[in-house]
């Protein structure tokens, strides 16, 4: 029986070992054949799921993999969700897919008992699932729906991003392409497992690629740093709130500790940042450390990847380089011409195999969301030198103030250069005389202090007037999301707060 790809591969890579947990190691056969397990006992009879919705709430490790193709075995939706969800985002996710059955480890049940019985939803738990297949699985088609991932929701309640299995593999190999995985390749895992980047980008190309996997429940900077000195790793990929910590780390370590994991990380044949924009400042700290080029790339849940730095060639700070492999990228302007001039600024719209199905039941969301076959990712950049540079999206980092466009991305880099400030955030606030006001949250170094008046003078001889801050709010903390990412609707909130 003609099997999905992935699965062909994973039982193409036989015995190799697939996943390294705390449980300890399993191979890309057990893997296999835990999942025709898990399929069976969706299926409990049936000949084929016929695209049921079945949620998952299973932290990362072997348990993760066999769930997600389980439900793809079986003809399933896979529909994960965040561990770290609360129950009112539970409910949403669950009633909005309309999932039919949740899957969850013995130890997050009791967090979706009441739930599920309230829902009617049927709940299984992983490690229940009987170690012999029971049932003949049906032959799934590449062009069946696959997974639907759920957008942040800043702006609205989340969208259900539908992707099909041709999509996921699209995703795949255009960055087993660019990044050159391979079967020797070693990464760990430790970014949360309901959104794209540690799903398609480390968990699906490293198992696509016969790699190891070393999977952790979330990301314990201790622990890392160990295994990166152990040269425990080839690749490694993070958000950039990771490399900051990581770098505050090594800069408070005697050198004695500090060494060996420095050699660790410039050992490694490939170091990725993504899900936000990394400084510059962070990108050349990084490389004076470590003597490594971090590479940044560009993508959303909807298309995955689509535009990368190059493995071979020049690694741009604050760039986000080139089209993937098979990703075709225009920009366009307001009144939807393509813009060919370097320098000028556009919305990012992407086509290809990559690029999503559908908004789950939102038929006038998806419609909105394409034009001519292109989607419209809401995202501005420029080219630069042949090089795209995010601007930032135009509804929360494009600042309309005085008759300019500014990027908030822009304003942020230039003020981490500040000696005083260690994070930021820039937002355009409603302002009678310039439309917007250009407003900063800052966090600051130990024991530094900041007036507004002295960042407004410390930014005069370094960016435009009209970017300089015309508001400032210093916090502990910038409000994130689960991948590490500033949440500007929540930093505009904490102006209001004051106002």
């Amino acid at each position: 029986m003609k099997q999905l790809p992935i699965i062909e591969r994973a039982m193409a890579h036989g015995e190799r070992i697939a996943v390294c947990s705390a449980t300890g190691t399993t191979t890309y056969g057990d893997l296999v054949a835990a999942s025709e397990s898990a399929a069976a006992t969706l299926l409990a009879g049936a000949d084929d799921l016929n695209e049921a919705r079945i949620a998952y709430l299973v932290p990362a490790g072997e348990g993760y993999i066999q769930t997600q193709w389980g439900i793809w075995r079986a003809g399933g939706i896979a529909v994960p969700l965040s561990t770290s969800a609360t129950e009112k985002e539970l409910e949403y996710t669950l009633t909005d897919s309309q999932t039919s059955t949740v899957i969850a480890t013995s130890e997050l049940i009791p967090r979706l008992t009441s739930l599920c019985k309230q829902l009617d939803i049927r709940l299984l738990s992983v490690d229940d699932v009987p170690s012999t297949p029971t049932a003949r699985l049906p032959e799934i088609s590449t062009e069946r729906r696959a997974m639907i991932l759920y957008t942040s929701g800043t702006t609205s309640k989340p969208k259900g991003v539908v992707t099909t299995h041709a999509c996921i593999q699209a995703q795949i190999e255009s960055l087993v392409d660019a990044w050159r995985w391979q079967q020797d390749d070693r990464i760990p895992l430790f970014l949360p497992l309901h959104h794209i980047h540690g799903i398609i980008n480390i968990m699906s190309c490293a198992l696509w690629s016969g790699a190891q996997l070393e999977t952790f429940p979330r990301f314990d900077l201790d622990t890392v740093l160990g295994r990166v000195a152990d040269h425990a790793y080839t690749v490694f990929m993070a958000v950039p709130t990771i490399y900051v910590k990581v770098i505050e780390a090594l800069e408070a370590m005697p050198s004695s500790e500090c060494d060996p994991i420095v050699q660790g990380f410039a050992d490694m044949r490939l170091m990725i940042s993504g899900s936000a924009a990394l400084p510059a400042s962070v990108h050349e700290k990084w490389s004076e450390l470590t003597g490594q080029k971090l590479l940044e790339r560009y993508g959303m849940t909807e298309i995955g990847m689509a535009l990368s730095n190059p493995y071979d060639g020049e690694r741009r700070p604050g760039a986000v380089g080139q089209p993937l492999p098979g990703v075709e990228i225009r920009l366009q302007d307001e009144c939807g011409e393509s813009i060919t001039n370097e320098g000028v600024s556009g919305e990012i719209q992407v086509r290809g195999p990559n690029v999503f199905q559908q908004y789950w039941n939102r038929p006038d969301a998806t419609s909105e969301s394409f034009v001519d076959g292109w989607f419209r990712t809401g995202d501005m950049a420029v080219i630069e030198n042949d090089y795209f540079r995010i601007m930032g999206r135009s509804s929360v980092d494009i600042i309309k103030s005085g008759g300019y466009k500014l990027s908030a991305l822009e304003i942020e880099a230039s003020l981490l250069d500040h000696p005083a400030i260690t994070q930021c955030a820039i937002v355009g606030l409603p302002d009678d005389t310039w439309g917007e006001a250009v407003a900063a949250a800052v966090v600051l170094k130990h024991s530094q202090a900041l007036e507004l008046e002295s960042l407004r003078g410390w930014c005069k001889d370094r960016i435009s007037p009209y970017k300089i801050p015309r508001k400032l709010l210093v916090v502990e903390e910038l409000p994130r999301n689960a991948m590490g990412k500033v949440t500007k609707p929540a930093v505009s909130q904490l102006f209001n707060q004051i106002d």
